[in-house]
């Protein structure tokens, strides 16, 4: 393993604490809510309300701007427009002869029907490095509202931690870690806190027992990523730069899955910023979502066997080998 990567994994210790300083850090600068607080969030003695349905983790959502609806087709000119009423005879009543009791003015003189005048519309944005939803509906989150996990908060002077009520080795990883990988995507406190410092302290203390639950943890590592919140997405990279060095044969257990892990990251890759000569503060708290994809992409390389670099080059054209080159 080079040198930059075996940093970069030692940094991966106290991501919580660090996220959760962040939040607070930004709080102080800009006013801004330390953390994101869901409207179906009760109090800690509640449980979460049910979201609706039609909330999905990662769905993309159309949203037209303000005072303008969704372009509708045209089947006159075969293709979407924006579709506006003109007025016609219908919208005029004679007096003395009213429609109903509650109209003032009377039945219609015409039975011409409005057209509709046809305004075309712009090309519209991609929006791909766009957040979208990612709704409070986390299995993490049920679990431990029901205080079906044995976990809770260790508060210490310097950092909190995770107080688990039970032996760590003892516990049924078919069972728990697909549960915390799945609350990787909470933003709101106690639960982001909880998921991922358990989810780093299942990693260092899992061994083997981490090679067969592979199948069970890409559907939320795959909802995580769908998200495109640039501070979900950083502490999953975090999370799988952790998990491919957690044991024998798991990088290569994942090659199989890269057409459901890589696509975001390809978004992701070139996701920099260019602020000239101005110190970015963000490259030592590890926050530059390109950096991470970059760092994520070589060390699935290095240890994803001799297929790996093929299934990333197919998946993420840009990426050069750092094996081969």
């Amino acid at each position: 393993m080079s040198a930059p990567s075996m940093a970069a994994l030692t940094q991966n210790v106290n991501v919580a604490s660090a996220t959760l300083a962040e939040d607070y850090v930004q709080h102080h600068l800009t006013g801004a809510p330390a953390f994101t607080k869901h409207k179906e969030s009760l109090s800690c003695f509640d449980r979460t309300l049910e979201v609706s349905p039609v909330k999905r983790a990662g769905s993309h959502q159309v949203k037209p701007k303000q005072g303008e609806a969704l372009p509708t087709y045209s089947s006159s000119s075969m293709r979407y427009a924006h579709l506006s009423t003109k007025v016609s005879p219908n919208n005029f009543q004679k007096r003395r002869s009213p429609a109903h009791a509650d109209a003032p003015g009377g039945g219609t003189t015409s039975l011409a029907k409005g057209r509709t005048a046809v305004r075309p519309i712009k090309r519209p944005r991609a929006g791909a490095f766009e957040s979208r939803q990612n709704p409070p509906n986390t299995e993490f989150r049920r679990f431990y509202e029901r205080g079906d996990l044995p976990i809770a908060i260790e508060h210490r002077g310097v950092g909190n931690r995770i107080a688990w009520k039970a032996e760590i080795e003892k516990l049924d990883y078919h069972h728990y870690l697909p549960i915390f990988f799945d609350g990787l995507r909470e933003k709101e406190e106690p639960y982001r806190f909880l998921a991922v410092e358990g989810v780093f302290d299942l990693l260092r203390q899992g061994g083997q027992k981490i090679l067969p639950v592979i199948p069970q943890l890409i559907i939320p590592i795959k909802t995580a990523l769908n998200t495109r919140d640039p501070a979900v997405v950083g502490v999953v990279l975090k999370v799988l730069q952790q998990l491919v060095v957690s044991g024998e044969m798991i990088g290569e257990a994942l090659v199989p899955y890269y057409r459901q892990i890589l696509p975001v990251l390809n978004i992701f890759k070139n996701k920099h910023i260019n602020i000239g000569d101005v110190i970015d503060y963000n490259q030592r708290k590890r926050l530059n979502i390109g950096d991470l994809v970059q760092e994520t992409l070589e060390l699935l390389e290095m240890h994803g066997g001799e297929d790996a670099f093929i299934n990333i080059k197919y998946m993420v054209p840009c990426f050069e080998s750092c094996i081969l080159n």
